[in-house]
C-alpha cells in the first residue's frame, strides 16, 4: 500500500464521523421504512438474525482488527515497512479461516441457533445473512491495516458503499416479497439479504484499493516471524474479543430470556411474544444509531494514541484521550436526553404507518435514551483501556453489567405488571454498571488523572437545559397545531420544531459556557476558520 499522508486523530475521526453520518442517513432510509414494512413481528425476526450475526462476528472481528491497527501503527511510526506488510499477510489468512467457519456455522446450523432463542421463524433471515460473516471478516482485516497507517478514508468509503447496497437492494426486496404474498420471515430474509450484498461490494472495493495502492519501496528492517506475529495479534486481540463477546453473549441471552419469560412466565403465544419484543427492539434503533457515532472516535483514537505511546509521548496520548472524552460529552449527552424527552413524538414521526407500534415503543425509548449516554461511555472507555494495554478489564466490567441485565430481565419481564417494560430498565442498569466501572479503571490507569467533573459538568447542564427547551417547544407547538392538522402532521411539525430549537439552544450554550476548546477542532478540516469564527480558546 502506498504511503498516504497520515491524518491527525481528529482528522481521521472527522472522516469516519462524516462517513457514519452518511451511513446513518442511508441506514435511516433503510431501517425506518423497514419498521413500517415488517411491523413488530417481522422486526423481531430481523433482530434475532442480526443478534446471531453479531454474536458470530464478534469472535472474528471485535478485537483482532484493533490488534492489527495497533501493531501496524507501531510499525508504521517506527518506519518498519517489512514488518507492516508481514502483519497484514499473516492476519489475512487468520481472518479468512475465522470468517469461513462463522459463515458455515451460521448457514448450516441456523435451525439450532434460532431454536435456542425460541424464535424458529427467524431461520431464513439467519441463513440470508450467513455469507456476510466471511466478507466482514476480510473487511475487518483490511480496515484495521489501513487505519493503523492513519488512513481512515478507505474504511469510510467502504462503509458508505455497504450502506447504499443495503438500502438499495434490501428494502425494495423486502417490500416486493411481502407484496407478492410471501410470509413475514421471507420478507425479513429479503431485507437482510441487502446487508449481505453490501458486505460483498464493500469487500471487493477494499481489495481493489489495496491492490492499486501497493507500496513497493525497499526497506531494510527484518520482520518478525509469522508465528510471532500471530501470537502478538492474539495477545492483544483475544482479550478485546472476549470483552466484546461477553456483551454479544449477554445480548443473545437477553433475547432468549425476554422471549422465554414472555412465553413461559406470562403464557403468551410466540407471535404475541415476538410483537412485544419487536416493540423493545424498535425502541433500541435510535440509541444504536447514536452509539455508532462513537465508534469513529474510538477507531481513530486507538492507532493515534498507540503511536504516541510507542514514542513514549504520554502527554500527547493523554491530550488525545481528553479530546475524545469532550467529543463524546458533546455528542452523547444531548442526544440521549433529547431522545428521552421526545421519545414517543420521535417514534410517531419515524413510524407513520405503524402508529400503534410507535406509541408502544415510546416508553422504551424514554428509558433507552438515558441508556444511550452510558452505552457511548462504555464504547469509549473500552477503547481507552485497550489503548493503555488493559484489554482484560472490559471483559470483567461487561460480565458484571451483563449479570445485572440478565437477573433484572428474569425478574422484571416475568412480572405481569411490568412485562416487556422490564427489558429497557435492565438495559439501562447494565450499561450504567459497565460505564461506571470503566470510568473508575480509566482513572486508575491514566498517567494524568482525567477530571470527570470538569469534562462532563458543563455538557450535562447544557444538555438538561436543551432537553427542557425541546420538551416545552414540542408541547406548545403540538397543542397549537392539533386542531388544524392531522394527528401525524401536527406531531411531525412539533417534533421537528422542538429538535431545531433544541439544537439552537444547545449550540448557544456550548459557545456561552465555553464547552468546546480550540484544541478540540484545530486538527479537523478548516478547524482554524472555525476557531476564529466561534472565538474559541
Amino acid at each position: 500500500m502506498s504511503n498516504p499522508k497520515k491524518q491527525s486523530f481528529l482528522g481521521g475521526a472527522a472522516i469516519l464521523a462524516a462517513a457514519v453520518a452518511i451511513v446513518k442517513l442511508i441506514g435511516a432510509a433503510y431501517k425506518l421504512p423497514l419498521n413500517n414494512i415488517l411491523g413488530d413481528v417481522g422486526m423481531s425476526y430481523w433482530d434475532t438474525a442480526y443478534k446471531i450475526y453479531n454474536f458470530l462476528l464478534t469472535f472474528s472481528t471485535a478485537g483482532l482488527p484493533l490488534a492489527i491497527s495497533k501493531l501496524t501503527s507501531e510499525a508504521y511510526t517506527q518506519g518498519r515497512e517489512n514488518e507492516k506488510r508481514k502483519i497484514f499477510r499473516t492476519a489475512i489468512w487468520l481472518f479468512f479461516a475465522l470468517g469461513l467457519v462463522g459463515s458455515l456455522l451460521m448457514f448450516f446450523q441456523a435451525d439450532l441457533l434460532v431454536g435456542f432463542l425460541r424464535n424458529e421463524n427467524a431461520m431464513r433471515p439467519v441463513q440470508a445473512l450467513a455469507p456476510a460473516v466471511f466478507c466482514v471478516c476480510i473487511l475487518a482485516c483490511m480496515r484495521g491495516y489501513t487505519q493503523g497507517q492513519g488512513n481512515m478514508t478507505p474504511t469510510a468509503v467502504s462503509q458508505v458503499l455497504e450502506a447504499l447496497c443495503k438500502v438499495g437492494i434490501g428494502l425494495p426486496l423486502a417490500w416486493y416479497l411481502l407484496n407478492i404474498g410471501r410470509n413475514m420471515d421471507v420478507g425479513a430474509a429479503g431485507a437482510i439479504l441487502g446487508v449481505t450484498i453490501g458486505t460483498v461490494v464493500s469487500m471487493l472495493f477494499l481489495c481493489i484499493y489495496l491492490f492499486t495502492h501497493r507500496d513497493h519501496r525497499k526497506s531494510l528492517d527484518v520482520p518478525s516471524s509469522g508465528g510471532t506475529l500471530v501470537k502478538r495479534i492474539l495477545a492483544i486481540g483475544v482479550p478485546i474479543t472476549l470483552g466484546n463477546s461477553a456483551m454479544s453473549i449477554i445480548s443473545i441471552l437477553d433475547t432468549k430470556i425476554v422471549l422465554g419469560r414472555l412465553q413461559d412466565g406470562l403464557s403468551l403465544a410466540p407471535t404475541a411474544a415476538n410483537a412485544l419484543n419487536g416493540q423493545y427492539t424498535t425502541g433500541m434503533v435510535m440509541p444504536n444509531m447514536v452509539a455508532s457515532f462513537v465508534y469513529p472516535v474510538t477507531m481513530s483514537l486507538l492507532p493515534f494514541a498507540a503511536a504516541a505511546l510507542a514514542r513514549n509521548d504520554t502527554r500527547e496520548a493523554d491530550r488525545t484521550i481528553s479530546t475524545a472524552f469532550r467529543l463524546l460529552a458533546l455528542l452523547a449527552l444531548p442526544a440521549g436526553i433529547g431522545l428521552s424527552v421526545l421519545a414517543t413524538p420521535i417514534e410517531k414521526l419515524v413510524l407513520p404507518s405503524q402508529q400503534e407500534l410507535a406509541v408502544a415503543a415510546g416508553p422504551h425509548l424514554q428509558i433507552l435514551g438515558i441508556a444511550t449516554i452510558f452505552i457511548c461511555l462504555m464504547v469509549l472507555t473500552n477503547a481507552i483501556l485497550q489503548t493503555y494495554g488493559k484489554e482484560k478489564i472490559p471483559i470483567f466490567t461487561v460480565i458484571a453489567g451483563g449479570v445485572v441485565k440478565i437477573i433484572l430481565n428474569y425478574i422484571l419481564v416475568g412480572n405481569p405488571e411490568i412485562n416487556i417494560h422490564g427489558a429497557p430498565i435492565s438495559t439501562l442498569c447494565c450499561y450504567m454498571v459497565i460505564a461506571g466501572l470503566n470510568l473508575f479503571f480509566v482513572w486508575v490507569y491514566s498517567p494524568q488523572k482525567p477530571r470527570y467533573m470538569q469534562l462532563f459538568a458543563k455538557p450535562v447542564l447544557a444538555s438538561v437545559l436543551m432537553g427542557g427547551a425541546a420538551w416545552a417547544v414540542y408541547g406548545f407547538l403540538n397543542r397549537m397545531l392539533e386542531s388544524g392538522h392531522s394527528a401525524y402532521g401536527a406531531n411531525a411539525i412539533a417534533t421537528l420544531g422542538a429538535i431545531l430549537i433544541g439544537v439552537i439552544v444547545y449550540f448557544i450554550l456550548v459557545i456561552a459556557l465555553r464547552i468546546l476548546r480550540a484544541e478540540d477542532v484545530k486538527s479537523i478540516p478548516h478547524g482554524a476558520k472555525l476557531i476564529k469564527l466561534l472565538h474559541l480558546k
